[in-house]
């Protein structure tokens, strides 16, 4: 009986961990299935450009995994069931059901975290999801030209709401923008970059309020603890990200906030026959801290899971991965950005670098990552690793031959 390996989401981590395992791994062996509850791959770090009135591709998940062997089952992931080893499914097509695996990968990613604040999920917008940034663009489109005064007010200062404000200000240039920030703009980058994004947002026409809470979202206006009131004709509410209740409700350990607490090769510390990669993974990375929910991290999470698993699976030594974040890469429009590295422990180095050369390289990122996703099999080997009997898939490898055949 083939092992039968159940990936949870096609995202970023999802694609990769799925595409990566089946380029890996006999299909004689093993049955490789992802459930994802749309058909396309979502590019979630393109959504502000999407939401800003740009064409963003969306490739077929059934074209992506074409040929590999790969099963793709559309449908949203209700509960799991880690003792019995089953993940319940709402399928529109086919109907609820269940899904059995001996191996699970949980890459749910995480959604939009309005953090309770009254009104923000009735009348704010978000960009977690290609649905939501296409309810904001329909939005964005309805506010009229530049004859008319139109206003939008982005809540948070983190990445996605930086380039959430700059996008739409160059992009919708008779709608005025107010970027409202908790603290410092951009406080986690080093003081040059910070005033590079100063320029930009100036040069933009972004109006910024710092060391700024929202205490209530209105259907045309945003409240602030300071008695001020913004008027909106859309809000768009961009304060952080939280991870779907899934895995705590399931059993599985999890942290404060949900996600599902891994050791160092991504495998549940409370079940060993799960894996989380990606947002839904609490990682701690090669700094002792842990890792950020970001591209990056999905990368790097998804690598080491895949060796983990390719390892347990087949009795080979086991390698431990990088586990790293290289710094945040910020796109300021079409025409600017900001790379921005760090140290070890994660703080902003003195230097940056600004301005075309820092967005062509992150739209080189995009398009590189939109193409391995893609393509999550190129460079299939002529051989994959056959699986090595083992009772229980959970256990470490105790041999150190390898069995190898043609795929």
């Amino acid at each position: 009986m083939k092992h039968r390996i159940v990936v949870l989401g096609a995202g970023y981590a999802g694609c990769y961990a799925a595409g990566t395992l089946a380029r890996r791994l006999s299909p004689a062996d093993a049955e490789i299935t992802v459930v994802n509850a749309v058909p396309d791959f979502v590019q979630r770090l393109r959504l502000h450009q999407l939401a800003a009135g740009q064409a963003i591709e969306a490739p077929p998940l059934a074209d992506v995994f074409a040929g590999t062997g790969t099963r793709l089952q559309v449908a949203r992931v209700v509960a799991i069931d880690p003792e019995r080893r089953v993940v319940a499914l709402a399928d529109a097509a086919y109907g609820d059901g269940e899904l059995g695996y001996d191996t699970l990968v949980y890459a749910l990613g995480s959604r939009g975290d309005d953090h309770g604040v009254p009104g923000a999920s009735e009348h704010a917008f978000d960009i977690a999801s290609r649905p939501s940034a296409l309810r904001l663009r329909e939005r964005l489109d309805s506010l009229g030209g530049r004859g008319e005064s139109r206003s939008v007010v982005v809540v948070g200062d983190g990445l996605t709401g930086i380039e959430t404000a700059t996008e739409i200000a160059e992009s919708r240039p008779g709608v005025s923008v107010t970027l409202v920030a908790r603290g410092e703009l951009g406080d986690r980058l080093c003081a040059g970059a910070r005033g590079h994004l100063r320029r930009a947002c100036d040069r933009l026409g972004v109006t910024v309020l710092e060391h700024t809470v929202v205490d209530a979202v209105e259907a045309t206006r945003v409240l602030c603890a300071d008695g001020t009131a913004l008027a909106s004709d859309a809000a768009v509410w961009v304060a952080g990200f939280a991870v779907d209740p899934i895995a705590a409700a399931g059993g599985l350990e999890v942290t404060e906030n949900g996600r599902i607490v891994v050791d160092r090769t991504m495998r549940s510390v409370s079940h060993p026959n799960v894996y989380a990669v990606g947002d839904s993974a609490y990682a701690i990375g090669d700094n002792g801290r842990p890792l950020p929910m970001s591209c990056a991290s999905a990368g790097y999470t998804g690598m080491q899971a895949v060796a983990a698993i390719v390892g347990r699976l087949t009795g080979r030594t086991i390698a431990n991965t990088k586990l790293d974040y290289p710094g945040n890469h910020i796109s300021l429009g079409r025409r600017d950005g900001i790379l921005q590295t760090v140290d070890e422990q994660g703080q902003a180095k003195p230097k940056y670098m600004g301005g075309r050369k820092a967005a062509r390289i992150k739209a080189g990122i995009l398009r590189m990552s939109l193409w391995a996703n893609a393509h999550p099999t190129f460079g299939l080997p002529r051989r994959r690793h056959r699986l090595v009997p083992a009772p229980d898939a959970a256990a470490e490898p105790t041999a150190a031959r390898v069995d190898e055949a043609a795929a």
